[in-house]
């Protein structure tokens, strides 16, 4: 049952509902276009790939001076160097500062399999990333639920987030590199804010876990704005909020809504590749990839555009 026995539905009810393109992604993935491959590569508790998770490099440095010359930034970063000097960034927080997705996917896959979604038979992590990861939860209860009762169908969503924050404390991660870079930050005073389309629960405990609420001076929620990424309306509002300048700011995301959220805000992004192809991310509008908070090249854009002032306290 769903948590609290809330919902109640018939095995493979759901099954007919759901649109031919997505029950053919459930059932039979295609290899080619695949941004993983689930045979390679050793999985956590959930059965989720770790291909795509970030190796701890304690041999990384977190000093600019260490980074990789300028000249080497080839990954399009002219974008970011012309925000000098440096005033705000905004993060995302899902998959952005911590590699969520896999308990989120946990999550979906047991809770979609219980009520008979797909005949019970679980959904894959290719599904998932390219159906589920980054949506708002309002659209995800009509895309995956269209013929639902829409408060049904929301009410389902409130039970996965439920399952999530009982699974986060035990796995949740802070990507390599980030409390470094929140140091660096801190450094030089520039302004910050995290922008997220995570319910405002979620979003407060993965702060706590990470030990970033006090870092964090403005958390916006895309519910809470007129509209949630991948429109602008969140990244316009911590901009606003903060008080700061998209000439002189950037984004941290993970997914293709978030980076066009930011692009639709006119501040450049960073798109990390924690679990999306890179490829996906430029295509939506991203100006650099990383692959961490310790990536060299992101390293050395940072470096060209910290406020003149900082240079002496690297």
């Amino acid at each position: 049952m769903p948590l609290g026995g809330r919902i109640q539905f018939g095995p493979g009810m759901l099954s007919a509902s759901l649109p031919r393109r997505l029950l053919s992604t459930v059932i039979s993935p295609s290899p080619a276009t695949s941004p993983r491959s689930i045979s390679i590569g050793t999985s956590n508790s959930c059965g989720f790939s770790t291909r795509g998770a970030r190796k701890k490099r304690s041999c990384i440095s977190w000093t600019l001076s260490a980074a990789t010359p300028a000249d080497m930034a080839t990954n399009s970063g002219s974008a970011l160097t012309k925000l000098a000097p440096l005033e705000a960034i905004l993060f995302d927080i899902d998959g952005t500062l911590c590699d969520s997705d896999p308990i989120h996917f946990c999550a979906f896959r047991d809770l979609l399999q219980q009520v008979g979604f797909n005949d019970g038979v679980p959904i894959t992590e290719e599904f998932y990333s390219a159906t589920i990861s980054g949506g708002h939860n309002d659209d995800l209860a009509r895309a995956l639920f269209p013929d639902m009762d829409h408060q049904k169908a929301m009410q389902f969503m409130d039970d996965k987030e439920a399952l999530f924050r009982k699974l986060a404390p035990g796995q949740l991660k802070a990507l390599d590199g980030l409390h470094e870079l929140c140091g660096w930050i801190e450094g030089r005073n520039l302004k910050r804010a995290a922008v997220t389309n995570a319910p405002r629960a979620n979003a407060e405990l993965m702060l706590s876990l990470l030990g970033l609420t006090d870092f964090f001076p403005v958390l916006v929620i895309g519910s809470e704005c007129d509209r949630a990424k991948p429109f602008p309306d969140p990244y316009l509002k911590a901009l606003q909020l903060i008080d700061a300048s998209p000439e002189h700011t950037f984004i941290f995301e993970d997914s293709a809504s978030g980076v066009r959220a930011g692009v639709a805000a006119g501040v450049p992004v960073v798109g990390l590749t924690t679990r999306n192809p890179g490829k996906v991310l430029k295509d939506a509008g991203a100006s650099l990839l990383a692959k961490d908070f310790q990536d060299p090249e992101l390293l050395s854009v940072l470096q060209q555009v910290e406020p003149a002032d900082a240079n002496a306290q690297g």
